[in-house]
Order: C-alpha cells, then structure tokens, then sequence
C-alpha cells in the first residue's frame, strides 16, 4: 500500500519542512509515501468560498485515481484514538489498498462533492488548526500509526 498525503495551497513553510519531511522519511520505512501539494493561487482573485471550494474540488478530482482509498480530513468527521486509527490503517493494509490517500483541504475546507467521494472522513480535532500544522500533525499521526502496529517504543499508551 502506498500513503499519499495530499494538501491544498501553497508549499511545506520553511519552519515546519524538516519536520515533516523526518516523518515523512520515518513513514516510509513502512510504507511508501509521497507528498502531493495542490497549489490554488493562480484560482484565488475574485472567486466567493463556494466558487473557490468548487475550483479546489475539481483540482482534487483530477489528482484522484478511482481506484484510491481517499481520506478527507475535515472537522466534521470522526475523531479516533492514535491506537484506533494504527488498526484502521492495518485493515486498509490488509484490505489490499493500493493507494491511500490523506487530503488536508483548502482555507474553507472541502467542498461537499469530496466529503461524499470520501471513503472515510476524519477530524483530527475539534480545534482548528493552520493547515501547515495539519500538514505535520498528519504525518506524526501516521508514523504513530505505523509504529503502534509494529508494537515500537515511539507511543506510550
């Protein structure tokens, strides 16, 4: 299986990079993954936060393959424990996923036609966080994941 994490906006902020490209690297000794930022600011001028969502949408659309397990992370969704959410991803393993796919959403979140595409929907927190924040809290989260199911020492129940 492979984990692609995907956002929309700009790139990785300099502060967070070598943070989330560690995780990224720590992930990847148990799955392979790559990051896809979708960049919006060429959409942006002059477009309502229904139009910009549709917009987003679309882009969104045209990066997803039919086939990939899509994950929107959305504060609408369901909160799971860290423990939880390493058994979900050991089932989606096991499940046979190809591709399975994390979005982060724009500066208004994701538009309703991906929350419906979404095959799971995920709310990190109820806070709200800065997206480059997620982009990290993310990546931790799954390397977490990865190492609860190897019975590792990195999380402490």
């Amino acid at each position: 299986m492979k984990i692609i994490l995907c956002s929309i906006g700009k790139g990785n902020d300099d502060a967070l990079k070598s943070s989330i490209e560690d995780f990224s690297k720590r992930i990847s000794h148990y799955y392979p993954v790559e990051w896809k930022i979708i960049p919006t600011n060429k959409i942006k001028s002059g477009l309502s936060e229904k139009e910009l969502k549709l917009k987003e949408s679309a882009l969104i659309l045209q990066n997803l393959k039919k086939e990939d397990y899509l994950v929107a992370l959305d504060a609408r969704g369901s909160m799971v424990s860290s423990a939880d959410m390493a058994s979900w991803i050991a089932s989606r393993a096991n499940e046979s996923v190809k591709q399975l796919l994390f979005l982060i959403g724009g500066a208004y979140g994701l538009d309703e036609s991906i929350i419906r595409r979404a095959n799971f929907v995920w709310s990190l927190s109820p806070l709200t966080f800065p997206h480059q924040l997620v982009r990290l809290i993310l990546a931790e989260q799954i390397y977490r994941a990865c190492t609860i199911v190897k019975n590792e020492k990195y999380h402490h129940a």
